[in-house]
């Protein structure tokens, strides 16, 4: 299964790494793109968890790596405030780590 690292650069401009187990979260998220961060979690959530049900389909267990990894976004987003102003950008995509 082909794997996709992102890096996203936050509202107050830190910046993280993220894993994906598969390509699907392309669906989702593209590089370059802002979004508010609202938006962000909105397309994380439902792009993380087809990740996890992929990996479970093929391997028949869910992907922990997925789950951790939406938990981890949920809670930088939680120190954010959902309410800020501020946008959210995806830096990087792509097959290896950045």
């Amino acid at each position: 299964m082909p794997e996709v690292w992102f890096e996203v650069e936050w509202p107050d401009g830190s910046c993280n790494v993220c894993y994906s187990p598969s390509t699907v979260v392309e669906r989702y998220l593209a590089k370059g793109q802002r979004y508010s961060l609202r938006a962000f979690l909105e397309a994380a959530r439902p792009a993380f968890e087809e990740a996890s049900r992929r990996v479970e389909a093929k391997f028949g267990y869910r992907c922990s790596s997925a789950d951790d990894q939406l938990r981890q976004i949920e809670a930088i987003a939680k120190g954010h405030g959902l309410e800020t102003s501020g946008e959210v950008t995806i830096l990087y995509m792509g097959r290896t780590p950045p």
